[in-house]
């Protein structure tokens, strides 16, 4: 027997998170990629969400995108093309790497598998670029 999420809740007082509108859009958005994205897609969302939980996701300009409020610009977003692409927008906060011998700022990583190094870098990226 399988209960509802209301009488789950009434039941056991277990609060179930609902699912903005714009999170809703991006988990339909990360569903139509094709694998092996989808499961690159899926831990992406995830990741971002627990790496800075007060994040908006939405679709911006057909990709899932992350912004500090729900009007705020996007600040990082992924795609998948050829290769998995995550990136920062000019929104994004940026700092010059310390030391470095040139002026480019790095704004967007193209990858083909979410390792745990990967992975930890991305966080430290999402970290900074939503500072």
């Amino acid at each position: 027997m399988t209960m509802s999420k209301g009488n789950l809740m009434k039941e056991s007082n277990v609060k179930i998170p609902e699912k903005s509108e714009g999170e809703v859009a991006v988990l339909k958005k990360i569903a139509a990629m094709p694998e092996p994205y989808r499961s690159m897609g899926e831990r992406l969302h995830k990741l971002i969400m627990s790496t800075v939980p007060t994040l908006q996701p939405r679709v911006w300009y057909g990709m899932p995108g992350y912004a500090k409020t729900i009007n705020s610009p996007v600040l990082c977003f992924f795609r998948s093309d050829k290769y998995m692409t995550f990136g920062l927008t000019d929104k994004a906060n940026f700092t010059l790497e310390e030391g470095a011998p040139h002026h480019l700022l790095a704004s967007s990583w193209f990858f083909t598998e979410l390792d745990d190094a990967t992975e930890t870098k991305i966080a430290d990226i999402v970290r900074d670029a939503t500072s």
